[in-house]
């Protein structure tokens, strides 16, 4: 017990008018003496033993007073109280780990549930979405109405005692032992682990500099709030530390005193610090023992001090305590056992021994918070009751009132049995392509599905031609498949959507070719925002931007420039295969005038269709090319990458982009007073602007295409604006003029609507209805057209200079309105002027003297409207000489159409071609004819040997000691030929999409999204062969779902700079010294790389590449894991509990040195009677690695090191 003797004996003598007291009605139940046990099986009244405050009782405002009382669980102490700092609800926590909570001034029941079954609960805090329950080893989250979100339990011994939240997501909790824990809420998982001195942290508190830790021996401790280091100690109590607050620049803690053999007692001595000088002042002296203390700064900085028996009295923490300021809480002899203060400091919670919650409050009509959010109720139960029937009503429905049933007359419902007789509807016949491909096995027949009506399906009309198709058929076997009736799809099957089948051995074995019978690479499109796959071909297949970005290096993490010049580079590497476009659309969905565009789609938009991609792409295009012209200008030193010489494009004071595509345009605007404005500026792409059609006027009159360009070009429009002169805004004449040509004309077709779609089919009409009577008054020509070639033209042999020699007729123009040439030029006196051109000849000199200019059209991107997949985009590309000579050794002209992966060659018309019905024009491009010559289109390799050498890494917490491997020397820089082992490991960035069939089998739909982790490079002779010189750690901005710990080794926490102690780089960083000792020509061993350089996505070739999944593997079999692998040949055991990427480097390293000594000592014999015994071996041990200490003669049979030096590391 606590001593009394220096309480003023005057405190009996206050009004019972200050300080509520219990009903009386209520006291006997209220006794202690009463036996708890006799009220264990007493179901409490839902809305709790309240107690009011007598009628009598007048709140008076500023002055505390108790407003009610409420017995939660009679006889079980209440150790936590908490105000909810969301909603205007109090908790309370008892010492049997049960808890509820009370609902607004009047206590009314809101929620009761147990949180633990023995411990006590010790902390109670609120979040935004539910409530955290802190016991000695627990903590638990649950929902307002009792659902638990989670439970985290402690370390074992952990006896924990309080909690604080650091952030809206990280909280850190502390106790009796040597640690304080960081945890999560988002992952619910430990980040990081304080250790503190002996005997722990019972209490924590926070400002905006320090945290402050109050210890159980008397001290308290300042730490920094990012490293937890103690920063200060304030030595408060010689016995022990009960409470402390800290406001401002004050901290106040109430404590015990050390009594020698007497034991602790409690000090009334508070003792009060400045935080500013970080010493003591005056210690406080107080008329209560005080357990508890709470700065409540109202007006003042006051503070309350409440006593173990009930009293508390306010003062100020630098004045003299008043005994008239103390005040009683009624307990009816009961401890207070907890104490908390609402965040609006109106109101006071006390939670006794005896079970009871008293609320005290300065105003009748108090609030805990100064923003509650609105409190969910339970709906109450509605019990449905009779209407009530008026009987005189005229039109009371007869079938509201009740009608006894009797057994002799028949009911009007109980129709007779004749027409009650199921008839089940008549099954619709077999589908003729069944019955004809059924093999009969028996009584049994088998027959593929044909795939013509929607599955589990039956309609109730059968038509003779099914509009309705399932959703497996929206992807063509083949691009050159099977012909379909026209009648059933109107989108041809080369402009369909393709996607990708996934099978369980991912797309090994998914025939590209099919689609792709060409040598130019095409780009999947199962990665987020892939829809600009075709905007990508665009700028590839423009020779001077291949050039420059390819030249281009700069030092910025997410550089357009860069990315798409490592994608380029890739492109010409491939031979046909496709590439992912991964990398760069991971550093597009980090810019933020990207996202500000609106141009970072979700993957629902994407896959529902939701997205207008016309008019998403045409903004992409306007993105893209300013953004590479920004990056590509920029001077900041030298624009190579750490030190490397700047590039011949790059050095220049202009961007390429700029001398490519754009346009000085005069932008002029004439106000009604006479006062002209003329603004000149850059453009890099023009809108198409169409002419305003009357509603009167029904028929749509016909225009050239060059009209309309050149009123687009040269666009005049009328539009308020701010005349300095009139000094208010004026109607104004706004006129835009061109002073020069660019070399490739970019033009967005804006055709957004249906009123620009029609005036596009009304042109196309008319220009075709010329074309018909121009082919009809001349005579025909005899001339036989040539056949088309069967297969596609790989080596030229049957090509002409412009590529397949196709006879154009009249018939083949419907549909299309743009030429394929324009004669563009600008003089002084007539402005620009734009003219259609026969597409094969040329100018005179005198109109080349004069100025003038040919465009052949190079570019047009179609959106192709599609219901049943929610339509896609495509390019139609005319392919120069350069890129034919490069890949196919033929030096011509082709037009082709690219669809993702899907590439073939067309006809030049249909690249103009737009059937507004299903194909709408987005983008074309025009370019002056042999532009190419101005530009130089010489590729120097950019990356140099520096980017292998040290760099820091971005982990704030990564030390000299903690690296795992040496980097290079200059002297040990790779040749061409020398070995590396290679391993990656990889964390999820997007779950799998899959859907489970009728038949049980699973369909891959899209597959996980990967991201590389950690990459490690070791090497593969010398004399430090198997030391690693990469072990990079990569950072990643996007959200990781899976860590995938057991297969990676990488944990929470190791890829955030913040925290990790890893040696973390940037993913651009680690590219670099792949693509360097890709170029270099070194050869990579490892195990599985074609996935592992797919997801780091570089393209190596195949004689480059040592698999030893392929080395160790026979033809059908399966692949063998290289835990395995190592068992068997090198007796190894790896791969315990998680995948180290040195080690499988250095296993994969240690294989190939052990099938090469196979190589020779038997030749291929040998090496086939071993894997032989490998796969039997394998099949009687099922493919897992015995326990290496089982000694049941499971060993393995290979038990010699491949290289000692490497096994010392």
């Amino acid at each position: 017990m606590m001593n009394f003797e220096g309480l003023d004996p005057g405190m009996g003598d206050y009004s019972p008018t200050l300080h509520g007291t219990l009903d009386t009605g209520m006291e006997p139940s209220m006794d202690p003496r009463l036996n708890p046990s006799l009220l264990q099986g007493v179901e409490l009244d839902p809305e709790g033993l309240t107690v009011t405050v007598p009628e009598s009782v007048h709140l008076l405002e500023g002055m505390f007073s108790e407003l009610h009382s409420v017995a939660a669980e009679v006889g079980i102490p209440v150790t936590a109280t908490h105000f909810d700092l969301q909603e205007e609800m109090l908790w309370m926590g008892n010492h049997r780990g049960h808890a509820s909570s009370f609902f607004g001034p009047t206590m009314g029941r809101y929620s009761s549930f147990q949180v633990h079954s023995t411990d006590d609960i010790r902390h109670i805090q609120s979040l935004e979405t539910g409530v955290l329950f802190l016991s000695k080893s627990n903590l638990k989250c649950y929902t307002r109405g009792g659902l638990v979100m989670f439970d985290y339990p402690m370390d074992e011994g952990a006896d924990m005692h309080s909690l604080i939240m650091t952030d809206n997501n990280t909280l850190l909790m502390g106790g009796l032992q040597n640690y304080v824990v960081e945890v999560d809420l988002n992952t619910v998982q430990e980040t990081q682990k304080f250790t503190v001195e002996v005997p722990g942290v019972a209490i924590m508190r926070q400002s905006n500099r320090f945290f402050f830790c109050g210890h159980t021996s008397g001290k308290v401790t300042l730490r920094d709030l990012r490293t937890f280091k103690m920063e200060h100690e304030f030595d408060a109590f010689s016995g022990s530390l009960s409470d402390f607050d800290v406001h401002g620049n004050l901290l106040a803690a109430c404590g015990f005193s050390s009594r020698g053999l007497n034991g602790l007692a409690c000090d009334r001595f508070l003792m009060v610090y400045d935080l500013r000088m970080m010493r003591a002042v005056t210690p406080l002296q107080v008329h209560v023992d005080p357990l508890f203390l709470r700065f409540i700064p109202t007006y003042t900085s006051r503070l309350a001090i409440i006593s173990q028996t009930g009293q508390c009295q306010f003062c100020e923490p630098t004045g003299l305590a008043n005994v008239a300021d103390i005040f009683h809480v009624n307990t009816v002899g009961q401890l207070l056992m907890s104490f908390d203060v609402s965040s609006s400091k109106q109101a006071l919670a006390f939670g006794d021994s005896g079970g009871c919650v008293h609320l005290w409050s300065d105003a009748p009509e108090v609030s805990f918070n100064d923003y509650s959010r609105e409190t969910e109720f339970a709906l109450p139960c509605l019990v449905d009751s009779l209407p009530q029937l008026d009987w005189s009503h005229d039109l009371l429905p007869l079938s509201l009132i009740p009608m006894p049933l009797t057994s002799t007359e028949q009911l009007l419902s109980d129709w007779p049995t004749s027409l009650a007789t199921p008839c089940p509807r008549r099954a619709p016949p077999v589908d003729p392509e069944i019955l004809r491909t059924m093999k009969t096995v028996g009584f049994i027949g088998y027959a593929a599905n044909p795939r013509t009506r929607p599955r589990n399906q039956v309609p109730y009309k059968i038509k003779e031609v099914e509009m309705d198709y399932d959703n497996y058929n929206q992807v063509p076997e083949s691009p050159i498949g099977r012909d379909e009736e026209p009648h059933l799809y109107m989108v041809p099957k080369k402009y369909r959507k393709v996607t990708i089948k996934y099978s369980k051995l991912g797309l090994e074995d998914f025939d590209f070719k099919h689609y792709n019978r060409t040598l130019f690479a095409g780009l999947e499109p199962h990665i987020p925002n892939a829809y600009c796959n075709c905007m990508i071909q665009v700028l590839y297949f423009l020779e001077p931007i291949r050039c420059l970005v390819q030249n281009h290096l700069c030092q910025k993490e997410f550089c357009l420039a860069c990315e798409l010049g490592f994608l380029f580079h890739m492109l010409d590497l491939s031979r046909g295969d496709p590439c992912q476009a991964s990398n760069f659309l991971r550093a597009f969905r980090t810019i933020p005038e990207a996202s500000a565009l609106g141009l970072i789609l979700a993957d629902s938009d994407e896959q529902t269709g939701k997205a207008r991609l016309g008019r998403l792409i045409q903004s992409w295009n306007r993105f893209i090319l300013t953004q590479l012209h920004q990056e590509t200008q920029e001077q900041e030193g030298p624009q190579a990458y750490r030190g490397a010489s700047s590039s011949a494009l790059g050095s220049s004071g202009e961007s390429v982009i700029g001398r490519l595509f754009g346009c000085e345009v005069e932008n002029s605007s004439l106000c009604r007073c006479g006062k002209e404005t003329v603004r000149s500026s850059l453009t890099l792409l023009f809108t198409m602007h169409y002419p305003e059609h009357n509603s009167h006027d029904k028929t749509i009159k016909e225009y050239d295409f060059a009209e309309i360009l050149k009123k687009s070009i040269c666009l005049e429009q009328s539009t308020q604006a701010w005349c300095e002169n009139c000094e208010k805004y004026q109607p104004t004449v706004q006129t835009r003029n061109i002073r020069c040509l660019p070399d490739v004309l970019v033009i967005n077709c804006e055709v957004n609507s249906a009123k620009e779609a029609e005036f596009w089919r009304v042109q196309a009409e008319y220009a075709f209805n010329k074309a018909m009577q121009k082919e009809a008054m001349e005579p025909p020509k005899p001339k036989e057209p040539q056949p088309l070639p069967t297969e596609w033209c790989l080596d030229g042999e049957e090509c002409s200079a412009e590529g397949f020699t196709f006879d154009t007729r009249a018939e083949d123009l419907r549909h299309v309105w743009i030429p394929l040439t324009l004669k563009m030029s600008i003089s002084k006196s007539q402005g620009l002027e734009i003219s259609n051109w026969p597409e094969g000849e040329e100018l005179s000199s005198a109109e080349e003297a004069e100025g003038a200019s040919l465009y052949d059209l190079v570019v047009t991107v179609p959106h192709v409207l599609d219901a049943r997949t929610g339509g896609n985009l495509v390019a139609h590309i005319k392919v120069g000489e350069t890129y034919h000579q490069r890949k196919e050794g033929v030096t011509h002209q082709q037009w082709y159409l690219f669809n993702d992966f899907l590439i073939e060659p067309i006809d030049k018309t249909e690249a103009a071609q737009f059937d507004v019905n299903w194909k709408m024009p987005a983008i074309m491009y025009y370019a002056k004819r042999n532009y190419h010559s101005k530009y130089d289109l010489r590729i120097k390799n950019p990356i140099e040997a520096s980017v292998l050498l040290t760099e820091a890494s971005l982990a704030r917490k990564q030390r000299k000691s903690h690296a795992t491997f040496i980097p290079l020397m200059v002297s040990e820089m790779p040749q061409a030929g020398d070995l590396v082992g290679l391993d990656a490991e990889f964390v999820t960035l997007n779950q799998e999409e899959a859907e489970l069939r009728s038949d049980g089998t699973k369909s891959t739909i899209k597959p996980s999204q990967m991201s590389v982790a950690r990459i490690t490079c070791v090497r593969g002779q010398g004399p430090n062969e198997g030391v690693p010189f990469i072990d990079d750690y990569i950072s990643t901005q996007e959200q990781v779902v899976d860590y995938l710990t057991q297969y990676s080794g990488i944990k929470p926490g190791d890829l955030d700079a913040k925290i990790s102690s890893k040696h973390l780089t940037t993913l651009k960083s680690t590219y670099l010294k792949l693509r360097f000792l890709i170029d270099t020509g070194v050869r990579f061993v490892g195990h599985g790389l074609q996935k592992d350089f797919r997801v780091i996505n570089l393209l190596v070739l195949k004689d480059q590449v040592i698999d030893t999944v392929y080395l160790f593997h026979m033809p059908r079999k399966r692949m063998i894991s290289l835990r395995f692998l190592a068992w068997y040949f090198l007796d190894l055991n790896i791969q315990g509990e998680t995948h180290d990427s040195i080690e499988d480097a250095r296993t994969a390293l240690q294989l190939y040195r052990k099938y090469l000594e196979l190589s020779r000592g038997g030749g291929t014999d040998e090496v086939r009677k071993v894997l032989k015994g490998l796969y039997e071996k394998g099949r009687k041990l099922d493919w897992k690695v015995p326990d290496a200490d089982t000694g049941d003669g499971q060993g393995s049979p290979k038990s010699t090191a491949v290289f000692p030096s490497v096994m010392g590391l």
